[in-house]
């Protein structure tokens, strides 16, 4: 069966991006989020297999979003998304549970790599 994933990002054209590296690669969209309060709402009706998630968004940031997906599901997989310079805030991603990192702008080969190793 197909892995689902979740895909949060306040950019339209991000969530766009990421969907279609995933979905070229067999991965099974089951919803997206503009902002933090989505992907909670979205994570807990959907239960996908993986998350990824922007950092600074409008409502709730994703570090904010990722520790109540924690809360909800310890063993969530959440991949973090950052712009460069973002630094500080992609380790305060990874001490709130992140699984992984990816910088945009993507590039297909290490979403791939990141997602792989968050499900391994």
């Amino acid at each position: 069966m197909a892995t689902s994933v979740l895909i949060v990002d306040d950019a339209a054209f991000m969530r766009m991006m990421i969907k279609d590296i995933l979905e070229k690669n067999d991965f099974n969209v089951v919803g997206e989020a503009a902002d933090g309060q989505q992907a909670v709402d979205i994570y807990k009706e959907q239960s996908p297999d993986l998350v990824t998630m922007d950092i600074t968004m409008p409502e709730m940031d994703g570090i904010t979003a990722l520790k109540e997906i924690r809360t909800h599901d310890p063993n969530a997989n959440v991949i973090m998304c950052s712009a460069m310079g973002q630094q500080a805030m992609v380790i305060d991603a990874i001490q709130a549970g992140a699984k992984d990192f990816i910088v945009k702008p993507f590039q297909a080969d290490r979403v791939l790599e990141a997602i792989n190793k968050s499900l391994a």
